[in-house]
């Protein structure tokens, strides 16, 4: 039977589709080319099992029988999903766009809720924009440094400066590290926004708060995630990718970086699954 190195891959989740239901549907592909490729028959071994003897009494007689763990329906899960939860544990920065559009609020923040509300926009300027996004950045970034627990007069909040590992590595509140304009034509506008913790329900509440803080209203168009830790959007693999040879082939890319992360911000702590990976990444070299 085929295999599949343990790793981790990105996908692309179309929108308004439920996460839940793209892992179905790549496990189910994935699943099913496995079991289509021919396996090489299971290795035997010797066992002495129970019979009777000639004169009647039990006995045992040896016999060849099929390695169980050899067997086509016993799956091994290898070591991605341990390192899927050492990324977590590196509380790594995601990008989205944010999309928003001025002049109207509603009950949960989107374009698609409930109306509650109207509002004129045409005072709004880009660069009234601009300073609220500002303000925004400068509140965050001393949240950043508050929840990170580190004294800023330190080497120590030097050295981490320097490799770009000030963020909290426990639970905290949302924090925008960075928020800037992409595109503004009243009355839509699109933001990059970088940050941590956050959910499509906090990020659909900053626009309703800009929005406010304009002296006007908003809702929020679209959130596209367009970073996730190391994957970008080059990494994630469209719906016609969902197969076994792409998704080796995305696993053993995103090898080395996956690997780089974690010892840059976890170092010792991850020494067996890092080498682990080691040896995936020659073993893909050698094939």
């Amino acid at each position: 039977m085929a295999a599949v190195p343990g790793g981790l891959f990105a996908v692309y989740k179309p929108a308004g589709v439920a996460w839940g239901r793209v892992r179905e549907a790549v496990e189910t592909r994935l699943l099913r080319e496995l079991n289509a490729v021919p396996g090489r028959a299971p290795r035997q071994h010797v066992r002495f099992l129970p019979a009777p003897g000639d004169d009647g009494a039990p006995g045992l007689v040896a016999a060849r029988v099929p390695v169980l763990a050899d067997h086509p329906l016993v799956l091994g899960i290898g070591h991605g999903n341990k390192l899927l939860t050492d990324l977590y544990n590196c509380h790594l920065t995601k990008v989205y766009t944010v999309g928003g559009l001025l002049g109207k609020a509603t009950d949960d923040f989107s374009d698609t809720g409930k109306l509650v509300e109207k509002t004129t926009f045409d005072h709004i300027t880009r660069e009234k924009l601009e300073r609220i996004l500002a303000v925004i950045q400068g509140t965050n970034h001393k949240a950043l440094l508050m929840h990170s627990n580190i004294d800023m007069k330190t080497q120590e909040a030097y050295e981490l400066a320097v490799k770009g590992l000030i963020r909290p590595m426990g639970k905290s509140p949302p924090i925008i590290t960075a928020i800037r304009c992409l595109q503004f034509a009243l009355p839509e506008f699109q933001l990059e926004v970088h940050c941590l913790h956050e959910t499509q329900q906090y990020l659909r509440k900053i626009v309703h708060e800009i929005g406010l803080e304009l002296k006007s209203s908003a809702v929020c168009t679209q959130v596209r995630r367009i970073r996730d830790g190391v994957f970008t959007l080059d990494d994630a693999l469209l719906r016609t990718q969902w197969n076994l040879q792409s998704i080796q082939n995305a696993i053993w890319d995103c090898q080395l970086k996956v690997k780089t992360e974690l010892e840059k911000t976890l170092g010792h702590q991850d020494k067996i699954h890092l080498h682990k990976m080691d040896v995936e990444m020659a073993h893909a070299a050698d094939s």
